[in-house]
């Protein structure tokens, strides 16, 4: 019962938290946007207008509410509902730390532990692409179709890329599909040999070139710039959501944020060692267990939102690709660079065994 009150809380938690984040990514957004182009950026709401997010989510539920006569008026609704909740249901097997310690019984940061994680969150992923579609479709506007048909053959195009990359960790992991076998690998210093720092020894140094494919493809799956083919403004009015107002185009706009979240998060995990950190072994010998966990709690979340920075960082530096170039790059660029990466991972591997 303990058991079942702590992960309703814990999936409570992490509800709050991916809406809080995707709410202030966008203030975070255009700040830095401003920063980058020498303004200054919202400043009435609030001091240095922090409370902007706030008031942007209240416009979006006042707003009148328009839902297009030629439409399918269910299929409509339908889209952005999919859209949100496969973006939220990403994060249930990221681990978010370390063991937390109540009345002497340990309860795992994680939703659920599954061994099938890593797959879990590519499944999930692919389905969000059912609610760009339904909704593109439902509009019956030629221009949000247009959208929803990038944005499907984007997607396709470089989960198979991601799925590669991702091969190269998995045989690095023994097989194991579990995130939280993977983040606690890269906290051991013993894997192979080559970096024996506690805490330090990170999958981005084994696997440079996994890492740059899967950031690449992670770009593509959010649909930001360089790769926001299916909501380029200046081409598609406003993609796939053209014809969504009021919240329905609220849950698009905020479920893209939660899924650059989630991708930073996983990124940190299989990348960068995911909650771990140089001298974690040393912290854990001196310190209580508690106070650890929310140590790398926060090291974790560190991590998240310097990937979310260089997300938006990216978006006002690197102008868009044409479509023609967005799918040489995946299918003739990133498709056979991830093959051969998982060759060489593989013979590596085979050779250090044996």
């Amino acid at each position: 019962m303990t058991l079942i009150i702590f992960k309703t809380l814990l999936i409570l938690i992490i509800f709050l938290i991916s809406l809080g984040i995707a709410a202030y990514s966008t203030y975070g957004e255009r700040k830095i946007a401003a920063f980058l182009q020498d303004r200054i950026g919202p400043d009435r709401a609030g001091p240095f207008g922090i409370l902007q997010p706030i008031a942007d989510g209240v416009k979006m539920f006042l707003k009148e509410e328009i839902i297009p006569n030629v439409s399918n008026k269910w299929l409509f609704i339908l889209g952005p509902c999919i859209f949100m909740v496969t973006a939220l249901m990403t994060s249930a097997v990221i681990p978010w730390g370390l063991p937390l310690e109540i009345s002497g019984v340990k309860y795992n940061l994680q939703v659920a532990d599954i061994n099938i994680g890593i797959l879990y969150v590519l499944g999930v992923v692919s389905l969000g692409v059912y609610g760009i579609m339904i909704g593109g479709w439902a509009s019956n506007n030629k221009f949000a179709l247009l959208g929803a048909i990038r944005a499907s053959s984007q997607m396709i195009s470089y989960e198979l890329a991601m799925g590669m990359s991702v091969i190269a960790i998995l045989l690095m992991n023994d097989g194991s599909l579990s995130l939280n076998s993977m983040v606690e690998n890269q906290g051991t210093g013993k894997l192979y040999g080559f970096i024996n720092i506690s805490g330090m020894n990170w999958n981005v140094f084994y696997q440079p070139v996994a890492f740059l494919i899967f950031l690449i493809c992670a770009f593509a799956e959010c649909n930001r710039t360089p790769f926001d083919l299916a909501e380029s403004e200046s081409e598609l009015i406003g993609g796939f959501h053209t014809e969504y107002s009021s919240m329905k185009l609220g849950l698009y706009l905020f479920a893209e944020y939660i899924n650059m979240f989630i991708s930073a998060a996983v990124i940190s995990c299989l990348f960068f060692g995911g909650y771990n950190f140089p001298g974690i072994s040393y912290l854990q010998e001196i310190l209580p267990a508690n106070i650890v966990s929310l140590i790398s709690v926060a090291v974790l979340f560190g991590k998240i939102i310097f990937f979310i920075f260089f997300f938006m960082w990216i978006r006002w530096t690197i102008p868009r690709f044409r479509y023609d170039q967005l799918m040489r790059l995946g299918w003739q660029w990133l498709m056979p660079l991830s093959i051969i990466n998982m060759l060489i991972t593989g013979a590596v591997l085979i050779w250090i065994r044996n």
